[in-house]
């Protein structure tokens, strides 16, 4: 299993991510997690749409939550063929509970918790945590990466505005950003 240490921080200390560092232009690799009924759920599910894919290290602490929130209000604004999609270790009950207590009803949330399948495959498995990374990938509708943000300091907030415009307008970009997040906590 490929290691890579100290790409990003958290609480300003470097953590190790596992997985292969995926690139613009690579075709997204497959994933098996579930759904918030514990439903099976893998990358052919959303075929022929455009998937904004977020992870987080959990729903349950301030900035991933704030993350969530803002990605549903955003995702109102989004075209039909554009799904969002939010990956973090939490347990299905846990993401389920979440989002009826935040109304979240544009995003759709699923857990890696069983296999670590979606965080091996996408290289986002932090191995000193076992939680993912906070990151996002665009991939468009033939499942080909378009876009990927590395937050580097798991903290702060990704730079929502890029990742939504490479979803827009499918394009070959690559974003590491280290931005201060505005809700504190990770």
């Amino acid at each position: 299993m490929e290691e890579r240490s100290g790409s990003i921080t958290f609480n300003g200390n470097p953590v190790t991510l596992l997985g292969p560092e995926l690139k613009v232009g690579d075709k997204a690799p497959d994933f098996q997690v579930v759904d918030t009924d514990l439903k099976p759920v893998t990358l052919a599910d959303f075929k022929g749409k455009t998937k904004i894919i977020c992870t987080v290290p959990s729903l349950d602490t301030p900035v991933c939550d704030c993350e969530a929130r803002r990605l549903n209000k955003e995702a109102a604004q989004l075209a039909s063929t554009i799904v969002v999609l939010t990956f973090s270790m939490d347990l299905p009950f846990a993401q389920k509970r979440w989002c009826g207590t935040a109304v979240i009803d544009r995003i759709t949330t699923l857990s890696d918790y069983q296999e670590h399948s979606f965080g091996l495959a996408y290289g986002v498995l932090i191995k000193e945590l076992r939680l993912l990374s906070r990151s996002i990938f665009v991939v468009d509708t033939d499942d080909t990466i378009r876009y990927i943000q590395h937050v580097s300091e798991i903290t702060a907030e990704p730079d929502y505005a890029a990742a939504f415009e490479a979803a827009r307008e499918p394009q070959i970009a690559v974003k590491q950003v280290p931005m201060d997040g505005v809700c504190g906590g990770y």
